[in-house]
């Protein structure tokens, strides 16, 4: 066992069109985490963070890096490290519907499941985040990369969640508009209701159907249906201003669809690889006529999940 690991883990876009709570997509924005046990600072973490997490104002004990890396000793019995030195560097924004938290969550575990040699395999590690996330649809990208669809387990002995991978047509191509405010995720919860009528879950079947052949086929059709939420856009479009702009914006430079990454802010579009850049520019005009400054990436093909290494020192990160 070495003193130290390096995790590197991908942004992600969930609750994807239909696929709410169950369909995420690994996107091209990086967390880079060295992890090390420090055995000469008793029973202290300390937190070095960099790039988009620079002004995160959170305790080292409550950090999600440090809340995955205990989740994974816990895990599987594993005593928890009473020390560590954690360097963060990402390029993820955060509070933008692009999976900064599961990402952390991700690395802390993974970080420990390299340094302890805790035997948890990708399944495993998807459970330990999702514990901590309540959910799998920004973990299981985060860990497989790709296109996912992660289902609780039906097996409540088993606990781990159900994940396979999405097929994803080539001609597709992720469209993603990342504004300049924020969107608290406990607040996007708090609006959704506690129940909806037998009608709108039959809809929202049909669209997720719709959504996982949309994207193994690259149809215009089914797309545009699979992408028309109407779960919990309907009730959290209010909190993005400038969403039915920039949504329209998108559909009139040519994308098959566009909806809510995560509980927003950003908003992403898919599009066929020809007009993925007019799409990108019509989404960030959309927003700047409102008043809102932002920036724009695409993702084109499938973005691999974690990987993570042992290293000798906690002097340099990874490029």
């Amino acid at each position: 066992m070495r003193d130290t690991a390096v995790v590197r883990v991908p942004g992600s876009s969930s609750n994807l069109g239909a696929g709410f709570d169950c369909v995420g997509l690994a996107v091209g924005r990086w967390l880079t985490v060295a992890v090390a046990i420090d055995f000469d600072a008793g029973a202290r973490v300390v937190v070095e963070r960099s790039g988009t997490l620079a002004g995160l104002e959170v305790a080292p004990e409550e950090d999600c890096i440090t809340a995955g890396f205990r989740a994974a000793c816990r895990a599987v019995g594993h005593p928890v490290p009473r020390a560590l030195h954690i360097r963060a560097d990402s390029g993820i924004p955060v509070g933008r519907g692009l999976g900064s938290s599961g990402a952390a969550v991700v690395a802390g575990a993974a970080a420990a499941n390299a340094l302890l040699d805790l035997g948890l395999d990708e399944r495993a590690l998807v459970g330990v985040g999702s514990a901590i996330e309540g959910h799998p649809d920004n973990v299981a990208p985060a860990v497989y990369g790709g296109a996912v669809l992660a289902l609780a387990s039906g097996d409540e002995r088993a606990g781990d969640p159900v994940v396979t991978a999405l097929p994803i047509h080539p001609s597709l191509h992720f469209v993603i508009a990342v504004p300049d405010f924020a969107v608290e995720t406990k607040h996007a919860r708090s609006v959704l209701p506690a129940s909806l009528p037998h009608v709108t879950a039959r809809r929202a079947a049909a669209r997720a159907a719709a959504l996982v052949q949309g994207l193994a086929t690259g149809s215009a059709n089914l797309l545009g249906v699979g992408l028309d939420d109407v779960l919990h856009v309907p009730f959290r479009r209010a909190l993005i201003r400038g969403y039915d702009a920039v949504t329209h914006a998108a559909l009139r430079a040519g994308a098959h669809g566009a909806t809510l990454s995560g509980s927003g802010s950003s908003i992403l579009a898919v599009a066929p690889a020809a007009r993925a850049g007019a799409v990108g520019a019509a989404m960030v005009a959309a927003w700047g006529a409102a008043g809102t400054t932002a920036t724009c990436f695409t993702t084109a093909s499938p973005v691999p999940g974690y990987s993570a290494a042992l290293e000798g020192s906690l002097s340099t990160l990874p490029e």
